[in-house]
Order: C-alpha cells, then sequence, then structure tokens
C-alpha cells in the first residue's frame, strides 16, 4: 500500500512529528564525505564498461547551415570508429521541466560552439585529434547576429500593473529611478558533463551528470524515439550542477546514439571548454528599478523592469521579477519584463534563477533609497515588509525577514558601524559595511519513495533522487532514522537510478521538502504496520533504539518483525496550500569590506548571514549550503562575467583560468546563523 500525502491547510496535515531527541537536526557530517575525499565515488564519466569507445563532441566555429566536409577522411583514421551526425542529436542543453522538450537537429548552427557532430574512437585522445581534424563549414557564417539590446519577443513578455504606478512615481517626495546591469553567468560546477551508454537489446542504461532523472529520462527517450521505460539513468554521484544538469546534455543523447550504432558502450565527456559554450547559461539582464516613497522611507511605488535573453526557440525567461511580487509592501505597482532572442549558447537555470539577479539589483535601489531618505538600510526594509502578498491579499506561510534583519543586524554589530561612507580608514584601505535582504520562493514537486525495514533491523531508503553535493545521502538516512526510531548507522541510502521510485530530483531547493516528506511516508506506513500487529493505532507507538514502546510495554523491533521485511512507499504530491499562501524563505547578509585608495581593489573582510528556511534537518549540510550561496554572493558581485564576444556571440573567457570563480583567497570568515521555523 503507499501513502499519498498532499500539501494541503495545516489544519489538514496529518504528519506525524518527530521524537524530538532522534538524529533529525542534528549536526552531522555528510555520509558520503569520505567516500568522495578519497576517491571511492564514482562519478559518470569513471563508469568503464568492457568494449568502452571514447566520443568527442564537435561544435561548430560559425552559424548558419552544417556541413561536414571531411568525414570519409576522419573515418579512415586509424582507431576512429564512428563519425555521428544525427538529427536526434540536441543542439541545446534542456530545462529539465516537464514539458520542454530539448531542441533536436544539428544541421544547422544557432550560435557558435554548438555541438555539431561526435566522433567515436578507441581512445580519448585519438578521439579528440581526429575530432580536430574535421572539418566543419557553416554555409551562412554571416547569419545576422540580434542585436544586444534588439527587437523582442512579443510571446515572452510579464506584464503586472497594480494601482497607478507612473503618477505616484510623478509626484513621489523621494524618488530613487536607477538602471542595472549584470552579466551572463555560468554555473561552474566542478565536475563536467559526462555521459556513458550501454545498451542490453533495446533497452539503455546511461551513467550521466544529472540533477532531475524523473525528467532526464523522459527527455532522452523522447530524443531517441523510444519509450522511458527502455532507459535507465544513474547517477549515484554528480560533481555539482547548479542548474546546468537540470536537463539532459548533448552528450547524453550523442553517447546514445553512437552506442547503439557500434554496439559498444561510448562514453562522451566534455572537457572545460565545452562546459562553458553547451550547456546552460545565466541570462545577461538590464534592470530599471524605481521606488518611489515618502520623505520617511515608507514605499508608494515599485517599479521593476527588466530585459533578458535567450536563443531562438528557448521557452525559459530568467525570472528577474519573481521575488519583487511579494519581498516589499507598496499600494502601486508596475512589474515587467521582456525577451530579446541572441544567437548566444541557450540561457536556463543557474544557482537559483531569477532571485540571484533581480533581488540582487532591487537591494541595491534599496540602499540609494536608504541613502536618499537618510534612513538607516536595516530601518528601511523593517519599514516596509507586508503583511500579506501585496497585490492580492493571499497571506504568508510564514514570514521571518524581520527576524533575520534584526538577528544578522546584532550577530554583525551594525549599530557599531560608520553610517556614512569614507569614514574609517586603515593605511590604503578604506572600510565600509553593507547588508541586503534575502528572498528564494519555496516550492515542492510530486516525489516517491521506498523504504524497507529487514529482519536484522536495517532501514533501506529507495528512490532515484539525486544529491549533487548538498546532503541528500545524509538528510535521508536522518529522516527515515528518526522515523523507524533507529541510529543513522543503521540505514542505507540508494540514489540515483530511474529504476526506483521517482523522486523530485536536485533543483529549485525542493529535495529535501519533497522526496525527505516521501521518505517520511514511507516510513510512516512501515510505522501503521507495526502498530497493527501490536493492535494498536499508529499514534500509540513510540520507536527508540530498535525498540518498539507503546506504554509499559517495550520490545526489540526483531522480535516483532519475526524474520519478515516490511516495506513502505510514499508518495507526495503538491496541493491547494501552495496557492492559497505564499511561500517563502528568508535571509540577510551582512558585509565589511575594504577598498584600496590607490588601486580600487576590493577585498571582502568578514560576512554574517541569517536564514529561516524552514525546518533544518542538518545543522551541518544547512550550514554549508548557505555559505556556499553567500560564496556565490561574492563571485556574482566581485568576480564572475561570462563575456560573449560583441560581434559574433561567441564566449570569449570560455575556461576557469579566465572565468573568475571565488577561490580560497577571496572568501573571509562567513558566520552563518540559520532560524529554526516549523512552517506548518
Amino acid at each position: 500500500m503507499t501513502i499519498d500525502y498532499q500539501i494541503d491547510d495545516p489544519e489538514n496535515a496529518n504528519l506525524p512529528h518527530p521524537n524530538g531527541h532522534g538524529p533529525l537536526g542534528a549536526d552531522m557530517e555528510r555520509r558520503d564525505g569520505r567516500d568522495k575525499v578519497t576517491g571511492a565515488a564514482r562519478y559518470a564519466a569513471e563508469h568503464a564498461p568492457d568494449g568502452l569507445l571514447h566520443g568527442v563532441l564537435k561544435r561548430a566555429s560559425g552559424m548558419g547551415t552544417v556541413c561536414l566536409t571531411n568525414v570519409q577522411e576522419v573515418e579512415a583514421l586509424a582507431g576512429v570508429r564512428l563519425v555521428l551526425q544525427d538529427e536526434r542529436m540536441i543542439r541545446n542543453a534542456a530545462q529539465g521541466t516537464a514539458g520542454e522538450a530539448p531542441v533536436q537537429g544539428v544541421d544547422t548552427a544557432d550560435y557558435i560552439g554548438q555541438p555539431v557532430a561526435l566522433v567515436v574512437a578507441d581512445s580519448s585522445e585519438i578521439a579528440r585529434d581526429a575530432a580536430n581534424l574535421l572539418k566543419v563549414q557553416s554555409v551562412g557564417d554571416d547569419l545576422p547576429v540580434l542585436p544586444k539590446h534588439g527587437e523582442t519577443d512579443p510571446d515572452m513578455q510579464e506584464n503586472s500593473v497594480t494601482g497607478k504606478p507612473q503618477d505616484a512615481f510623478d509626484k513621489a517626495p523621494v524618488l530613487v529611478d536607477a538602471t542595472y546591469t549584470t552579466p551572463s553567468l555560468t554555473s561552474a560546477a566542478m565536475e563536467p558533463h559526462a555521459a556513458v551508454a550501454e545498451w542490453d537489446g533495446d533497452r539503455l542504461t546511461l551513467y550521466g551528470s544529472l540533477q532531475m532523472l524523473r525528467y532526464n529520462r523522459a527527455e532522452l527517450a523522447d530524443c531517441l524515439g523510444i519509450e522511458p521505460d527502455q532507459v535507465r539513468l544513474r547517477a549515484p554521484f554528480v560533481g555539482g550542477g547548479f542548474g546546468s544538469k537540470l536537463g539532459i546534455s548533448a552528450d547524453c543523447v550523442a553517447a546514445a546514439l553512437a552506442a547503439r550504432a557500434l554496439g559498444r558502450p561510448v562514453r562522451v565527456v566534455q572537457h572545460r571548454r565545452q562546459v562553458f559554450e553547451v550547456n546552460t547559461r545565466r541570462s545577461e539582464t538590464r534592470q530599471r528599478i524605481r521606488l518611489a516613497s515618502h520623505s520617511d522611507g515608507r514605499l508608494t511605488a515599485i517599479g521593476h523592469e527588466g530585459r533578458v535573453s535567450n536563443l531562438p526557440g528557448e521557452e525559459f525567461a530568467e525570472p528577474l521579477l519573481q521575488a519583487s511580487y511579494f519581498n516589499y509592501a507598496a499600494p502601486h505597482r508596475l512589474l515587467r519584463s521582456e525577451m530579446v532572442r541572441l544567437n548566444r549558447p541557450a540561457a536556463g537555470s543557474v544557482r537559483a534563477p531569477g532571485a540571484a539577479v533581480g533581488v540582487t539589483a532591487f537591494e541595491i535601489a534599496m540602499d540609494e533609497l536608504a541613502q536618499k531618505t537618510d534612513v538607516d538600510p536595516v530601518e528601511l526594509r523593517l519599514r516596509n515588509l507586508p503583511d500579506k502578498e501585496p497585490g492580492n491579499g493571499r497571506p504568508f506561510s510564514s514570514h521571518r525577514l524581520a527576524d533575520c534583519l534584526t538577528e544578522g543586524r546584532d550577530r554583525f554589530g551594525w549599530s557599531d558601524r560608520a553610517a556614512q561612507p569614507r569614514q574609517r580608514r586603515e593605511g590604503e584601505w578604506w572600510i565600509g559595511t553593507g547588508m541586503a535582504a534575502a528572498v528564494r520562493v519555496n516550492l515542492v514537486m510530486d516525489a516517491e519513495a521506498r523504504v524497507r525495514l529487514t529482519p536484522e533491523g536495517r532501514a533501506v531508503v529507495e528512490t532515484d533522487m539525486t544529491d549533487i553535493g548538498t546532503g541528500s545521502y545524509t538528510i535521508l538516512g536522518q529522516i527515515a532514522a528518526e522515523a523507524l526510531g533507529l541510529t543513522v548507522a543503521d540505514v542505507d541510502v540508494t540514489l540515483g537510478d530511474t529504476d526506483l521510485p521517482p523522486g523530485s530530483g536536485s533543483g529549485g531547493s525542493v529535495g529535501a521538502a519533497s522526496t525527505g516528506t516521501a521518505v517520511w511516508l514511507a516510513c510512516a506506513e512501515i510505522r501503521r504496520d507495526i502498530a497493527a500487529r501490536m493492535g494498536r493505532k499508529p499514534e500509540d507507538l513510540e520507536l527508540e533504539g530498535g525498540d518498539v514502546i507503546v506504554g509499559n510495554d517495550r520490545r526489540p523491533l526483531m522480535d516483532l518483525l519475526s524474520g519478515e521485511t516490511l516495506s513502505g512507499h510514499g508518495k507526495l504530491a503538491p496541493g491547494e496550500a501552495l496557492e492559497k499562501v505564499r511561500q517563502a524563505t528568508w535571509g540577510a547578509v551582512f558585509a565589511e569590506v575594504a577598498v584600496n585608495d590607490i588601486t580600487g581593489e576590493a577585498r571582502v573582510r568578514r560576512m554574517q548571514g541569517t536564514f529561516a528556511i524552514g525546518r533544518v534537518l542538518n545543522q551541518r549540510t544547512a550550514r554549508s549550503q548557505a555559505q556556499g550561496g553567500m560564496v556565490w554572493g561574492l563571485g556574482l558581485a566581485l568576480t564572475e562575467a561570462m563575456v560573449h564576444d560583441a560581434r559574433d556571440g561567441h564566449v570569449v573567457n570560455r575556461d576557469l583560468a579566465e572565468y573568475n570563480v571565488p577561490v580560497h583567497a577571496d572568501v573571509p570568515y562567513l558566520d552563518v546563523c540559520l532560524l529554526d521555523d516549523q512552517d506548518e
């Protein structure tokens, strides 16, 4: 039997609460950590079945119709097995969401660097050299590149108006009207995209570096023209994704097609420059933000207008306005965005789409307003927090931004700062402080999980959920241990295999809430079975230390099982609560920065982040995630930018030598405070 649960109003919630003294919420090391640092964890490219061949993607050097001019010459080289150009290959990485199929066909190139063929050989070196010798002509190299701020797509616009914002802007005692730009960005995950494909008859097994297996399976099957149940995806370890591995990439489809054509397994690993060019990037943005307020800083009108880009035919648009709908109160509101079509690599989700660049620009504008009104930046934000979601009056499920602002302010020592710029100097360095609020929408997705309780008293958690470095193995093990009264050491967790029940996947920060709840539901079914064997109700049951406790009756769980394995299947679906209430997570970040008076160099000296992210399931992994977000904030502010040549759109800095992610020397002490919040 499967326990189905639909997220709905709090009064209908029927999930049992944790014991409160188990492993859930503890500060625990990641159970996969030792395997990763010792090399025991095997990633996609490390799978080497017998007879393995090696493939290298060939990319276009121009735009237009693609013609391979020396295929026979290349295929005649010693060790070369195949030059593949197939209409089923994909030109753009998929977005990894339901209903968005990858763009297929590599007979034309929409951008420089697009994959157009695959060369397969006996070794990776031969394949690389042969791919370099393969000649690609793009007929129509002068294909017009849309200008950086050219025509917009009329079908990809967002427009929301509340009240009379233009009148409020015109009459405002105080007005901020500023335009901000952010560059294109890339995920820059440590592990390159990779795929190892092997066929057994008509069934494909593919080891891939993928985040969302339930969708990736459907995407790959659709590209190959087969049924999803003919595809098995395996991704037990993923070396970071940050959105770039939400959907299948060119290596997956090419490896599968080549393996079927040759009757042998094929491995395709993107090299670092391909990673930068072939996979999704974050769109560059141009954002105009207008804030109208009274002299005391209380907002009367908000305007947030943005422009983003993507390839022709792509449906994804960077959701710049995502948080602007609800982060601050104002009676008059103008929210508008538009899409420009550019011949550059496809834009997609990168490290929290929308909020990362939209909230950043908006918070800078709030600082401009704080200066104009001479109101402390923290106080300014506190004065403008809404009681209900602006525009529609929908209640918040919880709203902890004020707590984050005040707790972070006190922990950082904000009151001791110099309120005006250029007031504190140490040698050549001017010392300043800054802060910003943080907000991220909260989502849940369909998810399933199976839990088995063995006669030996061990639990086995099974779901195709992935762990991209965020701690899924650890969290799901803690949840099962808590629910069944076991230690974490008594729980085995198996992930990343589509032969298992479909979890939510890792994306959009949905994993713990979605797949974690499915695990809890599976355990609840087992608890119900145990209670029935004792003739009691599940709420009468307590599981602790491998024992079953009902009142004064305490007996070993293994005795109750009598050699039998119990199994539970949990299934979660989003419910009406997602529409009835506004759900979000909140934060506030404070920083002390030194700027050199002679060179202009900026050095961040310390940061404090306070976050309300719901119930903290593991203090250590949650703290690590928060620190990671703060590090990406450093990158966005100071070091990162993907540069496109203005003439033809090609990526100029396409490796980690030229695309500067923050390194240890850039990252100061990061203090993290997590406000635990049980949001029913």
